[in-house]
């Protein structure tokens, strides 16, 4: 299984803050819509590999004035648009 954690912010602008504190230290991260399981709120959130949150989670905390609504680590689904038996000759 494969995992995605998301963090969740209440405005675009906490999420362009931390999106800045991670390029400053570059870390790999992807802006992303948010999941709408996840939230119907702010409409962007943050993906990161859940290898990285620990880190994540400091860069938050010494920034104390980048908001967040919460972090989520779900499993990233998978399509199978193209099954073998689909493929045309």
């Amino acid at each position: 299984m494969i995992f995605n954690t998301y963090v969740l912010f209440p405005s675009h602008s906490d999420g362009l803050a931390l999106e800045k504190k991670l390029k400053e230290k570059s870390m790999k991260y992807t802006i992303s819509p948010t999941p709408r399981n996840l939230s119907k709120c702010c409409g962007i959130s943050i993906m990161i590999d859940p290898k990285i949150l620990e880190d994540v989670k400091s860069i938050i905390e010494e920034n104390k004035d980048i908001k967040i609504s919460g972090i989520h680590t779900i499993e990233r689904k998978t399509r199978n648009w193209f099954k073998e038996e689909d493929k045309y000759v």
